[in-house]
């Protein structure tokens, strides 16, 4: 029925929570009842300094924090967080000792590896030393092209130890798309690996990696870490090249020393997708990234220590950075690197069930290709472990809420969640005391004052608008690499609203308090000056067996602005007129005539970034007749072409 919740957690779940414990902490500590989720937020937002300072208290954060705990709080940009605190972010994630697996790794390859907590740190150790040995210090930027592997989680700990800043991306960027990025920045370590496997496939990276490092000119010595036996050769062929078993053989496992920095003090930086012109360089501080990630994983993601998380990610997705500070938690971080659909769409349900996956965290674009694929997990796994299906990277369509209860599970908490690289967390998410209601995001996360705005800046409920955020939050950037007076930091989130967050989502209030996100708001349609959200229509047609995937964009046209669908077919089906006329209706009466597109046109292939998105302004450009600036930063910039000059646009 429309009107019940897809998810109801039990009396006895809610009052298990980590969120239950948390609120009867804060009614303590303020002298009021804070009784449910609207008040705790509320009083979150309202009293931003006490919120974020119950969460350092209560998750025993390490380091000083100093009596300072909100600085300038009315301004965006400009609040300080913390200002007087000292901190160490790895040592922060570093606290878990002993023979408890800290990591559990699984490779697309069968490579199946286990780092107890206590391996973990003899590692960072190792590789601490190492780094110090090559005159690696404070601020200096170290740079990764590596898979997802316990290295990797290693390098990063090792780096953020020393209070030098990390940055990566994954093998499969191309040579000009790591350039882009690592050359802004100018690391003077690269680590990098050997190959990867994808698709059943060894794809070997000695020539990018060779190329990549004689281009990065302030790089004083690229690791080379070994996963198809070729380390050696590799190192050989680069300029300083060594293997990681070669940088760290000097070095025996001792006591780590953690270099505390002030909480803004850089720890990661991040790219944004980069298609359309060249990656911004986004820096993120070590307090913020860490208070936010603790927040979110221990009040929405009911993280709790001892718990298996799980997120399908690459390095070059800030959703890896997420990932990995569930070790702050105490969870263990169950890895993947591979295809998801490598042999079939099992792979990942098989991971799940013979580790005991207690949070399996994926995108949406995988949940609808499960969905098309047939496979119903919930009949051929054991996936009792898993308390929280987590969704983002998209909006998460109507008929993957139904499907992941239908055929994935049924007693689970689906957490669709949504933020960005830009703030390297979220703005709405999972809340776990509340129903899940069909096609919602469950509401805005704690010390966060989201809002929907209209065009005059005004707030507006059940109607669409602009996804802003009215104060300011700890893990906002420090700033943009190479911007030193801060302009283009400013000009991207705070050009549309004086003092105020504006995200660049097209979002939505919905009756139960909860979100729908509509699509990106620079990619909104237009038609006759009614806007109208790309996910709206992705929703319906992503419905229908015979479409695998969609994309839309807004065409100039006739003075005005026409709705283009193009839409990559199923395996063995045809677009032919009666499936043309089958789209429109679905769209016509699912969403409104509004949406229906002027054309449907059907493509063999859709650009998508590295992270997996579909690229919407890269295919408008094109079609269009601009210049699309940055091809680099998609997985498959070949597909692009396919949108160059159709003639059924030009009618």
């Amino acid at each position: 029925m429309k009107d019940m919740p897809l998810w109801n957690p039990t009396p006895q779940r809610i009052a298990g929570t980590n969120l239950v414990a948390f609120m009867e902490r804060a009614s303590k500590d303020t002298g009021k009842k804070i009784a449910d989720y609207a008040a705790l937020h509320r009083w979150s937002v309202e009293d931003r300094a006490a919120f974020w300072s119950l969460i350092w208290d209560e998750y025993q954060v390490v380091g000083e924090r100093g009596e300072n705990v909100l600085e300038d709080g009315h301004l965006m940009p400009g609040a300080r967080f913390f200002p007087e605190a000292k901190l160490n972010f790895a040592e922060n994630l570093l606290r878990g000792t002993g023979s408890g697996e800290a990591i559990v790794f699984r490779g697309e390859d069968k490579a199946d590896r286990r780092l107890t907590w206590d391996e973990l740190r003899a590692l960072v150790s190792r590789l601490q030393q190492a780094l110090r040995a090559q005159g690696v210090k404070p601020g200096d930027r170290v740079a990764a092209m590596l898979p997802n592997m316990p290295e990797a989680v290693a390098a990063m700990l090792a780096v953020t130890s020393i209070g030098a800043v990390w940055s990566s991306c994954s093998p499969d960027f191309g040579e000009q798309g790591v350039v882009d990025r690592f050359g802004q920045i100018e690391p003077t370590v690269l680590f990098a690996v050997d190959g990867y496997w994808y698709n059943g496939k060894a794809v070997d990276v000695a020539d990018k990696v060779a190329k990549v490092a004689a281009r990065l000119e302030s790089v004083r010595c690229t690791i080379v870490v070994d996963y198809l036996g070729n380390a050696d050769k590799v190192a050989s062929s680069v300029p300083s090249g060594q293997s990681l078993a070669t940088t760290v053989r000097p070095f025996d496992a001792g006591a780590l020393e953690f270099q505390r920095m002030p909480f803004d003090h850089p720890v990661y930086i991040v790219f944004s997708s980069g298609t359309t012109g060249i990656p911004k360089c986004i820096v993120h501080g070590a307090g913020g990234t860490l208070l936010q990630h603790i927040k979110e994983h221990r009040l929405h993601a009911d993280l709790r220590e001892g718990d298996r998380l799980f997120y399908f990610t690459t390095l070059g997705w800030m959703m890896w950075n997420w990932l990995v500070s569930g070790l702050a938690s105490g969870a263990t971080l169950l890895l993947y690197d591979g295809s998801p659909f490598a042999p079939d769409g099992n792979v990942l349900f098989d991971y799940a069930a013979d580790e005991k996956m207690t949070y399996f965290g994926t995108s949406a674009k995988f949940i609808d290709a499960l969905r098309k694929s047939g496979l119903e997990p919930k009949k051929t796994h054991n996936l009792s472990s898993v308390r929280t299906i987590s969704s983002t990277g998209s909006p998460l369509a109507p008929e993957g809420f139904r499907f992941v209860y239908e055929g994935i599970k049924d007693d689970v908490h689906l957490a669709s969640i949504s933020g960005g690289t830009d703030i390297v967390s979220c703005f709405v998410l999972g809340i776990p005391t509340l129903p899940v209601w069909t096609g919602e995001i469950q509401g805005p996360g704690l010390g966060m004052a989201v809002d929907v705005w209209d065009d005059d800046g005004k707030s507006v409920r059940r109607e669409k608008g602009e996804l802003v955020c009215t104060r300011a939050f700890p893990s906002m950037p420090v700033g943009f690499w190479n911007d030193p007076d801060g302009a283009k930091y400013k000009a991207a989130y705070f050009e549309r609203f004086d003092n105020i967050w504006c995200h660049g989502d097209f979002a939505e209030w919905t009756e139960h308090d909860g979100i729908v996100i509509h699509g990106r708001s620079d990619a909104t349609l237009n038609p006759g000056g009614v806007r109208i959200g790309t996910a709206e229509i992705y929703n319906q047609v992503e419905q229908l067996p015979e479409i695998a995937e969609a994309i839309c964009i807004g065409q100039d046209f006739d003075n005005d602005v026409r709705v283009i669908l193009f839409v990559r077919m199923a395996e063995g089906v045809k677009l032919d007129s009666a499936l043309i006329d089958t789209i429109k209706r679905k769209i016509r009466t699912g969403a409104s005539p509004r949406h229906v597109p002027a054309k449907v046109i059907a493509v063999a292939d859709i650009p998508r970034t590295k992270s997996g998105k579909i690229t919407e302004l890269a295919v408008r450009d094109i079609v269009n007749g601009r210049t699309v600036k940055n091809k680099e930063a998609l997985a498959n910039p070949e597909a692009l072409e396919l949108f160059r000059d159709i003639a059924e646009l030009s009618a």
